[in-house]
């Protein structure tokens, strides 16, 4: 089930994704304020983060550490990388697409979620392997 819920989760954000990215392309063609290759660039990379939620998905830990922890990795930092990239796209389109109210909140998202990254990334690699039985007497 929970393999499952992630891969909707995926194809739902993948699809969240693109329909931001043909949104923005429209308000593009009205007022240029932005390169149409930026909001490609940010569409490919959410994609490539969906991917890796399903790489996730599909790839049990304990089965297949490296490339769950890879498709996690993918996951995360392209994730970040994308709310990032629509955060400038919502700055550069301001005030006729977005209130400035809407921008620093999507910022502020941004911001949190940059710098969650590093500490996840370092705290990940001090992690060896998951264990599925704990024993109390264990440190």
């Amino acid at each position: 089930i929970f393999g499952f819920m992630i891969n909707f989760s995926a194809f739902l954000g993948a699809a969240t994704m693109y329909t931001r990215y043909k949104i923005v392309q429209k308000q593009n063609q009205t007022c240029c304020f932005s390169t149409p290759v930026f909001n490609l660039v940010s569409l490919v990379l959410g994609l490539v983060g969906c991917i890796g939620m399903g790489i996730v998905a599909n790839f049990q830990e304990l089965a297949v550490p490296v490339v769950h922890d890879g498709g996690a990795l993918l996951a995360f930092v392209c994730g970040v990388v994308y709310t990032l990239l629509q955060s400038v796209i919502s700055y550069k389109s301001c005030p006729q697409w977005n209130s400035l109210t809407t921008c620093h909140i999507r910022m502020a998202i941004s911001a949190v979620s940059c710098a969650a990254v590093v500490p996840m990334i370092a705290c990940a690699s001090l992690i060896s392997i998951t264990k599925l039985e704990w024993n109390p007497k264990e440190k």
